[in-house]
């Protein structure tokens, strides 16, 4: 018996193994990232406010796992098309993520991060696209 294959299948199987690697990534540079501000906090003896650095720390790392369990999911459920909309959920929390993410890098004083913006939405979009014509084939 011959089995079809969703068209978005190979697109949201490689998009979910590249945000597998993106996610592990940042998974490490975010608990870097706290145990910086932890240091930066206990050097400083209160002289610096870290509040916003540590919610900044935080969000990195949920983004991080939140980017690693979209991939996991695209890639263990990129043949079955009944499970787009999970995946297409994912990508969206990803994206909004990462959205939040430059606005908080804005709030903290710096313009508004354009090309990150761009840069961090590109492969939650291409996931999503992937997962849509999973969802549509």
């Amino acid at each position: 018996m011959e089995q079809t294959v969703a068209k978005g299948s190979g697109f949201l199987k490689v998009t979910g193994i590249l945000m597998i690697i993106g996610g592990a990534i940042a998974l490490i540079m975010a608990i870097i990232a706290i145990l910086g501000i932890a240091a930066l906090a206990y050097i400083s003896d209160g002289m610096i406010s870290s509040g916003l650095l540590y919610a900044a720390g935080i969000l990195s790392l949920v983004s991080a796992v939140a980017e690693l369990v979209a991939g996991i999911i695209g890639v263990k459920n990129c043949k079955r098309t009944e499970k787009a909309n999970t995946c297409i959920a994912w990508g969206i929390i990803v994206a909004v993520l990462s959205v939040a993410g430059c606005i908080l890098t804005a709030v903290g004083g710096s313009s508004f991060p354009v090309f990150s913006l761009i840069l961090g939405l590109v492969l939650p979009a291409l996931f999503i696209i992937g997962a849509v014509k999973n969802k549509n084939a």
